[in-house]
């Protein structure tokens, strides 16, 4: 592993349903083979992919949360990314706190991040008694320290006064600085790859493989022949996109206007190049996320899907806040 760690850590009838449910968990199970070591996965651990937040930039905006997605098999949760409310936001998709297993951060600009201890914390206030895996770049470890530090009031007293275990206990943070295999357990396989998102270095890519399912979320980057390399032949590629007419409209109240234009062109994909990289990795099901601009009313559906379509022949997703995949 490329981390490191931490202390703490024949009959045209219709199948009868119980065909159906045979033909299930073969399929499962030819899907868990294929990974060497995998353990086979019951029929009721299907891979779902929900987005919980899909705007891009750290600037809270009233049409799409900030960026985070999770992706459940069974009754686990794995959470990419952590922006600002994603703990409601997996409520609000029905997820409950308590199952969250990992949670996988790419890069650390604020939208990103922002939100990766209140996750912790308020997912232990909750329903949490299992000990969750987190993996990220550096300073991951000394980030979860301080932040557990600066909630230490509340920690001690919910400790004393409900009796809680401390969540130091159950919070095991990883530091990534390579890509590779990331994590295995029963259910998923984890691989990252170093993506080009400056002058952050290193952001990261995940993919997921479980027994019915491949899924590639590219975090922040401009086109990355590793991210190619990482999401070949997957099911499905979550990738951030940016619409360049509208670049203008989104920097013209910023002071430091060339600047920030700079660094979109610089670190971001446009709507073609999306199209071009899905393409080239062979993806079954291309999902948009990570919107830029996220918070024009004016960039609809349909402008998103006219700016990509040309570039990709595979089915092409729209991505909104709680979109189940």
């Amino acid at each position: 592993m490329n981390a490191d760690s931490a202390d703490s850590a024949d009959s045209t009838a219709p199948a009868s349903p119980s065909r159906r449910r045979a033909l299930a968990a073969g399929l499962a199970a030819l899907g868990a083979a294929a990974l060497p070591g995998f353990a086979a996965a019951a029929p009721a651990a299907r891979t779902r992919i929900v987005l919980l937040g899909t705007a891009g930039g750290p600037t809270p905006k009233a049409l799409r949360a900030a960026p985070a997605s999770a992706v459940v098999v069974g009754d686990a949760v794995y959470v990419v990314d952590c922006g600002n409310g994603v703990a409601r936001q997996l409520a609000l998709a029905g997820l409950r706190l308590g199952a969250l297993r990992g949670v996988f951060v790419t890069h650390h600009h604020s939208d990103h991040n922002a939100d990766y201890g209140n996750l912790l914390l308020l997912a232990w206030a909750a329903d949490l008694r299992t000990p969750v895996d987190t993996w990220g770049p550096p300073p991951l470890k000394r980030m979860t320290r301080q932040f557990l530090r600066m909630n230490d009031v509340d920690i001690r007293t919910r400790i004393a006064d409900e009796g809680r275990a401390d969540p130091a206990t159950l919070i095991r943070a990883h530091e990534l600085r390579a890509g590779g295999e990331v994590m295995r357990d029963e259910r998923v396989r984890v691989r990252a790859a170093v993506v080009e998102h400056p002058p952050l270095r290193p952001a990261f890519a995940y993919r997921f493989d479980t027994a019915d399912r491949s899924v590639v979320f590219s975090g922040d980057t401009r086109p990355s022949a590793a991210l190619i390399e990482l999401a070949r032949g997957a099911d499905v590629l979550v990738h951030e996109v940016m619409y360049l007419p509208a670049l203008e409209k989104l920097i013209a109240s910023e002071p430091q206007a060339a600047r920030l234009r700079q660094h979109l062109l610089d670190s971001h994909t446009t709507a073609e190049q999306v199209g071009r990289v899905a393409s080239e990795a062979g993806v079954k099901t291309l999902v948009l996320n990570h919107f830029v601009p996220g918070g024009d009313a004016a960039l609809t559906d349909e402008v998103w899907r006219a700016a990509v379509a040309p570039h990709f022949k595979g089915e092409l997703v729209i991505g909104r806040d709680l979109l189940e995949v």
